[in-house]
Formats: C-alpha cells, sequence, structure tokens
C-alpha cells in the first residue's frame, strides 16, 4: 500500500521518516545488470542515497531519497550508475513529476520559481534546472513556429543603464494573426531582426505576407532584406504618435522664443499642452474655446495651432480605412503641405511620413497592425516584473515562450 501511495512504478519503500522532514527511501525492483561491453552479469559496487525532490504530500514539503545501485564489471570493462528516468532525468535533483509540476508552474503560470521553491522544499537554482530541462523542448519544437502569416516586432528593456553599460534592449517577433510570442532577440538593430529571420526556412519566410512595426528603421531594413515579398505595415498607433511629438516640439520652441523660459504653470502654453493632445472629437464647447483662447495668448504666429492641425489630419488619415485611394490622395496632400510650413517641427513630420509613406497607406488594404505585439508585450513585462528582473537572457527568453510562446503543453507530459 505504500509503494502504491508513492506511485512510481517499480519500486520498493525501504522507510519513511519524519526528521526534519518527510524523507521516503526508496530502491527500484531492478536488482540485476549485464555489462554492455562484455556481456557478463555486473556485481553492485555501492548504494549511494541520491535526495531528490518531490512533489508535496498533504501539504508539507516531501523528498525522495533513492537508493541507487552503482554496478562494475567482473571483468574490469568499467562502472556505471542505475538511471531510471520514470523517477528523475539525469543530474536533475528533483524528481520527474515534481519537474514538470515546477515547469508547468513556472512557464504556464507564470509564477515565481522562489514561490515553486519553497512549495517543494528545494533551491531557486533547482527548480530553475528542472524549468529548463523539460520546457526547452517545448520551446524549440518546430511546430510552435508554423502558420505564421503575419509578423510584428518590437522592443523592450532588458536591462537598465548603469554606470559603465548602456540600456539594453530585448526584441520581440510576435505572430498578429493569433497572438503568440515567436522568439525573443538581444537587441534592436536590422542585424539581429535579420540573423533571426535568415535561419527560418525559405518556406516559412514565404508564407508571411504581413510585416508590422512602428516607425523603427533597422525593423524595416530587416524586412527588406529577409522579407522582399511582404507587404510592410507602419503601426496607426506610432503614426499618430508622430503628430503627438511635434506639437510638443512646437509648444516649447515657441514657449522660448515667445518668453524666454521653458513652461511655468501661469504660461499660456504650458497650461494647453493636455488640450493640445486631445482628439478633436473629445473636446466640449468648453474645452475647445479653452484651446483657443490660451492658443490665442501664446501663439502670436500660429505655429502650434498649425502643428495641431497637422496633428488632427494626420489622425483623419484613419477614419478613411475602406477607401485606400482617398486615403493615398490624402496623404500625399498632406506631406506637400507641411513640406511647405514654416516651422522646423513640421517640415521634419513630412520627412518622416514621406519615408514611411507606403507602409502607412498599407494599412489601409490590409488592416494589420502591431497592436498584438504591444499586447505580448505588456505579457512580457509581466514575466520580468514578477520575476524581479533578470540577469540571464536564456531564463528571460525561456521563460516568455513558456508564457506567451504559444507552446503545446500536452507534449510536456504527466
Amino acid at each position: 500500500m505504500c509503494e502504491l501511495l508513492v506511485g512510481l512504478g517499480e519500486v520498493r519503500v525501504l522507510a519513511v521518516t519524519d526528521d526534519p522532514g518527510l524523507v521516503v527511501t526508496i530502491e527500484t525492483t531492478l536488482d540485476q545488470d549485464w555489462c554492455r561491453s562484455c556481456g557478463l552479469r555486473a556485481t553492485v559496487k555501492d548504494r549511494p542515497s541520491v535526495l531528490l525532490g518531490d512533489l508535496p504530500c498533504f501539504g508539507r514539503a516531501a523528498t525522495l531519497a533513492w537508493r541507487k545501485r552503482r554496478w562494475s564489471c567482473p571483468a574490469g570493462c568499467g562502472g556505471w550508475t542505475e538511471r531510471n528516468d520514470a523517477i528523475a532525468a539525469p543530474r536533475c535533483a528533483l524528481t520527474r513529476r515534481a519537474g514538470l509540476w515546477a515547469t508547468e508552474q513556472v512557464g504556464r503560470l507564470a509564477r515565481p520559481v522562489s514561490q515553486v521553491a519553497a512549495e517543494l522544499g528545494v533551491a531557486w537554482h533547482t527548480v530553475m534546472d528542472a524549468v529548463v530541462l523539460y520546457g526547452t523542448p517545448l520551446v524549440a519544437d518546430p511546430a510552435r513556429l508554423g502558420g505564421v502569416e503575419a509578423i510584428g516586432v518590437d522592443e523592450t528593456k532588458w536591462l537598465a543603464a548603469k554606470a559603465k553599460a548602456p540600456t539594453r534592449w530585448a526584441s520581440a517577433v510576435v505572430d498578429v494573426k493569433e497572438p503568440r510570442v515567436l522568439d525573443m532577440l538581444v537587441g534592436r538593430n536590422a542585424t539581429d531582426l535579420g540573423t533571426w529571420l535568415a535561419a527560418r526556412t525559405p518556406a516559412w519566410r514565404a508564407a508571411v505576407k504581413v510585416a508590422t512595426c512602428d516607425l523603427h528603421e533597422p525593423f524595416r531594413a530587416a524586412f527588406d532584406e529577409q522579407l522582399p515579398d511582404a507587404t510592410q505595415v507602419a503601426d496607426p498607433f506610432h503614426v499618430v504618435a508622430v503628430g503627438t511629438r511635434v506639437i510638443d516640439r512646437a509648444r516649447r520652441r515657441v514657449q522660448n522664443e515667445t518668453l524666454g523660459h521653458r513652461g511655468r504653470t501661469a504660461d499660456p502654453l504650458y497650461r494647453a499642452r493636455k488640450l493640445l493632445t486631445l482628439a478633436d472629437e473629445r473636446l466640449d464647447e468648453r474645452r475647445r474655446a479653452k484651446l483657443r483662447g490660451l492658443l490665442a495668448a501664446g501663439d502670436p504666429d500660429g505655429q502650434v495651432a498649425a502643428a495641431h492641425n497637422a496633428k488632427e489630419c494626420l489622425r483623419e488619415l484613419y477614419t478613411l480605412w475602406d477607401q485606400p485611394d482617398i486615403a493615398r490622395r490624402w496623404l500625399t496632400a498632406l506631406i506637400a503641405d507641411l513640406a511647405q510650413q514654416p516651422g522646423a517641427e513640421l517640415r521634419g513630420m513630412a520627412r518622416t511620413l514621406g519615408r514611411w509613406r507606403n507602409q502607412i497607406l498599407a494599412w489601409h488594404t490590409t488592416g494589420v497592425s502591431n497592436g498584438p505585439t504591444e499586447g505580448m508585450n505588456s505579457l512580457i513585462k509581466k514575466v520580468k516584473r514578477i520575476a524581479a528582473g533578470f540577469r540571464n537572457f536564456a531564463h528571460y527568453r525561456l521563460r516568455v515562450l513558456l508564457y506567451a510562446g504559444g507552446c503545446h503543453w500536452d507534449l510536456l507530459g504527466t
């Protein structure tokens, strides 16, 4: 009955002790073995007791003490240690069932490693080693990257800057049709993304029809090189953000030119800073009248008002979602008009929109945005926050992909 309760198959329970914790001593029923070289029956050299963390028993941490047999060949061929993968994998300090459970807790449920280790009564690295052992095959499964038609790329901060080291970034490659993180890359330049795309098969790259990102030139360069047949799309949120940044830059410049200092509480343009970034349809009559009054008082040449109007015209482009021809003419006219404006900010906006013109207009024909990628970024940040940060990128990547990578968890086993 005790052996049935332990539930490890062909094992014998030798002892159960409760000092200081619950320790179950077992041995396998295999009491003979033969040399793989000469075929002679081996003899037992010694019987070391190997301690393995096991699943909690009745709410208490349990330890499995496996009395392994060390065999030796009587002809002198050598020796070897008993192995049973149903109990534990080689060099793993957790039983197989405890390792599988820990992998699901840390990977699928995004629990802290320290918390799982406390429940099992083992060290942090013991649990993480098991997660690496059992989780890596799930991440490396070729089927996990199959069926991708549209990808998005975005970067997140991995390590903050220090006195002698700059900020280090990690980029996430995401399937935006069926949101899942395909992979995590160190860096955010064209070489990093290009190398990852080049490592995929030609058939995989040919199946990708749409590639989307924010207005990050290195990502576009990698798409141009590795996905020449894919339609590139500039994310609408980041396109509109160009107009919002132009407003802020124009407001600060006019503020300094008219008053000779940075914005202060009583300055008209400083008071209008939030109203300028709001969508026009969200302004009621009271707010609209207030904005007009503040611009009249602090913007004598109308340069901030022109930037505000440019932002609203750019937003209007995305109301033409079912009229790509009109959207093309609208954007072309907007770029031409901005290029003739006196403010340097608006001319810079015209250059940016001109460089990304085709990618901006591609949204009207594909309807794909980088929104799912931003959603996956929130899950990535959740994993990082739960872990209180990462120093080991391999662990960072593994835990992100286990949590948000669309792994086939039925392959993990029980």
